[in-house]
């Protein structure tokens, strides 16, 4: 007897003590199954009808339940449908004691929820081995359970980064549209009009317009590659080489004497830009770009393309025209 003991308590013993509820109208049978559910270290709760095992269940949760099919009032089925329609936590393994065996018996406990069946009497080498399958299973399920709760944190952090970017994103679009110009500009008797529409919070796209003399006005339109902040910032940065509030930074224009400045052609500006991307910036960005130099009074447009699409043209008579011929001309 001794020997046993010590073999039960070193070998048998579960890592965990999971709560089992048996239900049995048979007092004898409760007592059978619960002393030696003891010995296997399981904390025991009984039950003698189905009605007492809810309410047992609804104080506590139990990670198995042991219930007798046939029983007075309520049945092994009809408490394992309660059971499972019970909020729990966490998964509740059931199991029916039973002397039936036919194939209709068994679909109709799985049915309900059941996930096992032993049969009566009860054989506690049997008894044990099904319970290590539930065990094992309600192993997986903790773990499980454990990995989506571990999920549901790391997404409200991920929420919590990307609200906070997001609103950082919004400001940035805010401050990306004041660098575009007024959507309506007026050249003396000329207007520039813009229409700028990001397709995300921010984008990589500058259109502006400047007055290069009294005669003369330059527009364009810039993309950068790529979409986001990196974009952005390029644009933010290109959109003072072509302001004309900062005429000292306008990599169009040119000090000849003081007070007096001139402007580069087109196509020189593109080149000037180009150079400063090799050489100052030294990003893995590139932009494409459409710069023209009007001549108000006379209608005289020089243009460059370096890699930009075809500028539209609509003429009086609404005919549309596209100028330039790609790549990098003027023209």
């Amino acid at each position: 007897m001794i020997e046993d003991r010590i073999f039960l308590a070193k070998e048998e013993r579960p890592r965990l003590a999971y709560r089992v509820l048996v239900v049995d109208d048979s007092r004898a049978q409760r007592r059978m199954l619960g002393v030696q559910l003891a010995r296997w270290g399981y904390e025991v709760a009984e039950a003698s009808t189905g009605d007492e095992a809810l309410a047992l269940a609804g104080a506590q949760e139990f990670d198995i339940v042991l219930s007798d099919w046939v029983m007075p009032g309520m049945t092994g089925l009809e408490l394992c449908r309660a059971f499972r329609a019970m909020p729990r936590a966490a998964y509740g393994y059931f199991i029916i004691l039973t002397s039936k065996s036919g194939r209709a018996e068994v679909a109709a406990g799985l049915d309900v929820g059941a996930d096992d069946f032993i049969a009566k009497p009860v054989h506690f080498d049997e008894l044990r081995a099904r319970l290590r399958v539930g065990e094992r299973i309600l192993a997986m399920q903790e773990e499980l359970l454990q990995k989506n709760r571990q999920i549901e944190e790391t997404y409200e952090q991920l929420q919590v980064l990307y609200d906070s970017l997001d609103r950082d994103l919004i400001e940035a679009r805010k401050l990306q549209k004041s660098l575009v110009m007024d959507s309506q500009h007026r050249f003396g008797r000329s207007t520039a009009n813009a229409l700028y529409r990001p397709s995300g919070r921010i984008g990589g796209d500058l259109v502006g317009a400047f007055r290069v003399d009294r005669d003369r006005v330059a527009v364009y339109s810039v993309d950068v590659s790529g979409h986001g902040i990196a974009s952005a910032m390029m644009t933010a940065r290109l959109s003072g080489f072509l302001s004309g509030d900062l005429p000292d930074q306008n990599m169009a224009m040119s000090s000849v004497s003081e007070g007096e400045r001139r402007a580069w052609p087109p196509d020189e500006v593109a080149a000037r830009l180009n150079r400063l991307m090799l050489e100052d910036l030294k990003v893995e960005q590139y932009f494409t770009m459409a710069y023209a130099d009007i001549d108000l009074p006379s209608g005289v447009c020089h243009l460059v393309q370096a890699g930009h699409p075809h500028p539209i043209v609509m003429r009086r008579t609404g005919e549309i025209e596209s100028l330039g011929a790609g790549g990098c001309r003027s023209g």
